[in-house]
């Protein structure tokens, strides 16, 4: 039998390119690798399912760096609030959280996942499970189908291509599709890690000083040569056996990989009180301490900051942390002070890809219709989702990339093949 629309990849995105090829009548085929489809949706947004972002589209674009501006005319076609009326007519109720965070009531992923193989199967696409693709073929500059790694080969008039990138592997993102882009003329471009933990070697790591200790609600920055931040993200952190992790330092990661580009280390700061103006501390301080000459230094401030990082500090700064406040001189309080405000220190590197929670480059979108998600190189060819060079902070923000892309890859794949049907 011939397809008019093959889809490989059971992710967000392929999933919803074969729910639209579906609603438009085509005769459509879900391949996937593995034993069950919607593995990445299963685990996103802590097994709770972060389905998109409810925040405005310019805010969403600058939530997506790596290439969001691309996405602009998807979103004329299909944008996140498409996206919560497409779940609630499916029947998942959403409720927003902070941040603009859109989840389903249920807390349940599964019921995301059920929901969308429910409207596959009752537009009635074909899906095959353990079914690896080892190659898309393609005659005359045109699309025809695909060939398993068991020899068959399936006849198409449009392949979608939906297989994600090389992050979270054991979801089946193995980085399959970029060779099958570049055998029909495409450029992927360097793949890295974003969205992923950072290593650093600082003695304090190595000696597991801080680990485990979260820092809530800080402004972490990456510098650049010159001691200037080029990212500053407020969240919260975490201080792990290898480096940093948690929100903050998962948004700063693309920009170390992008800076370590240039040197064996890159200097990042935390601002642990983004609240407080430095001298304003600084005069505080000094007055307290006036107040309770005789009280121990970490109990005049402890309540500044969480007390394992308080008396890192003041060991940084060479305050012993049991003497009496009256004993501190100005000097050792402003450079005290200072350390709150932009404790610097340096990292390594990251986790491999991976581990990393999202992948960044991929096919070049420059090599892509934006509003079609058609290759400019081959005939019936689409792509969506992970692969594409595009890639978001976490928080609903690449998988709203991943839903648009795939609804408007899946339409035009559709639409491309009942035109060209033979």
């Amino acid at each position: 039998m011939k397809y008019d629309v093959i889809v490989i990849g059971g992710g967000p995105s392929g999933l919803m390119a074969a729910i639209a090829a579906g609603e438009q009548k085509a005769s459509v085929l879900l391949l996937d690798k593995g034993h069950k489809l919607g593995r990445k949706l299963a685990i996103s947004g802590g097994g709770r399912c972060n389905v998109t972002n409810r925040l405005p589209v310019d805010e969403l674009i600058k939530h997506i760096p790596g290439n969001g501006r691309f996405l602009y005319s998807a979103f004329s076609v299909f944008n996140n609030e498409d996206i919560i009326r497409f779940f609630e007519g499916l029947g998942v109720q959403l409720k927003e959280e902070d941040h603009g965070r859109m989840f389903p009531v249920t807390d349940d992923a599964q019921s995301v996942v059920r929901a969308l193989i429910h409207e596959l199967e009752r537009l009635g696409v074909h899906i095959r499970l353990n079914s690896p693709v080892a190659d898309v073929e393609y005659k005359d500059g045109k699309t025809i189908g695909v060939t398993l790694k068991t020899g068959e080969f399936i006849a198409a008039t449009s392949v979608v291509i939906a297989v994600g990138g090389k992050s979270v592997p054991h979801t089946g993102s193995t980085g399959d599709g970029y060779a099958w882009a570049e055998k029909a003329g495409h450029t992927v471009t360097e793949l890295f890690p974003t969205e992923v933990p950072i290593i650093s070697h600082e003695p304090f790591v190595e000696a597991r000083t801080l680990q485990g200790l979260s820092l809530r609600d800080v402004a972490l920055s990456v510098l650049n040569e010159k001691g200037k931040p080029i990212v500053t993200h407020r969240m919260d952190m975490i201080f792990t056996h290898f480096g940093i992790s948690g929100p903050a330092a998962l948004r700063c990661s693309q920009f170390v990989v992008k800076e370590l580009k240039k040197a064996d280390a890159v200097t990042m700061s935390i601002d642990a009180l983004p609240n407080a103006n430095g001298e304003a501390l600084f005069q505080k301080i000094i007055a307290t301490m006036k107040s309770e000459p005789k009280k121990a230094v970490k109990n005049v401030l402890k309540r500044l900051l969480p007390e394992r990082y308080l008396l890192f500090l003041l060991e940084q700064n060479d305050i012993d942390p049991q003497a009496p406040a009256s004993t501190v001189s100005h000097e050792k309080v402003r450079a005290f002070v200072l350390s709150c405000k932009q404790f610097t220190f340096h990292v390594h590197g990251t986790l491999p890809l991976e581990k990393a929670f999202v992948t960044g480059g991929g096919v070049s979108v420059k090599e892509i219709h934006p509003k079609e998600m058609a290759s400019k190189r081959m005939e019936g060819l689409y792509f969506c989702g992970e692969i594409l060079d595009i890639h978001g902070y976490t928080g609903g923000y690449n998988i709203t990339a991943a839903l648009v892309t795939g609804r408007l890859a899946g339409i035009n794949a559709a639409k491309y093949a009942l035109n060209n049907r033979a």
